[in-house]
């Protein structure tokens, strides 16, 4: 079961209140809200990021059960998903901004990376490491005893 936050609402409103900020988050590409709610919707958001990677009749049919307007599934399926292509994952970025006047709550900005006029500059996706030829297992049992080091012999003393 998957574990989240229930924000202090009923089921309903915290869905309808996630769909929204989803959507702003989405047509806006950053928004500020409390601490919390940047946390929840990072994940949701990464996972119509992915459903717009995705391109099938099928995603689009489960992002537009999820996030608001016409214009917001297409900018999710045609802007975000070229944005994105080449990335794994990691969509979004949450900055720690200031603490509420009214109730000390913590707020943040959560925004969409690699785009013009962010806060802060993304780093570069990480390139994989090149993929190794498979080895046959006599093989790499014989390179592991050439680089292992000697084994110690215990020494037995009966006098103990």
């Amino acid at each position: 079961m998957t574990k989240f936050r229930k924000l202090n609402r009923p089921t309903g409103h915290r869905m309808s209140m996630l769909r929204t900020l989803v959507s702003q988050l989405i047509k806006h590409d950053r928004i500020e809200t409390t601490v919390a709610k940047a946390k929840e919707i990072r994940r949701l958001a990464d996972n119509m990021v992915q459903l717009g990677k995705e391109g099938s009749l099928c995603a689009a049919r489960r992002a537009g059960a999820f996030v608001r307007g016409d214009a917001v599934i297409h900018k999710l399926f045609s802007e975000l998903a070229y944005r994105y292509k080449d990335r794994a994952g990691g969509y979004t970025r949450m900055l720690r901004t200031r603490i509420r006047v009214g109730d000390a709550a913590p707020m943040a900005y959560i925004e969409f990376i690699d785009r013009e006029n962010e806060l802060r500059q993304s780093k570069p996706p990480t390139p994989q490491p090149p993929q190794r030829a498979a080895m046959d297992p006599w093989t790499r049992s014989r390179l592991t005893r050439q680089f292992a080091p000697p084994k110690e012999e215990k020494s037995y003393d009966p006098e103990i």
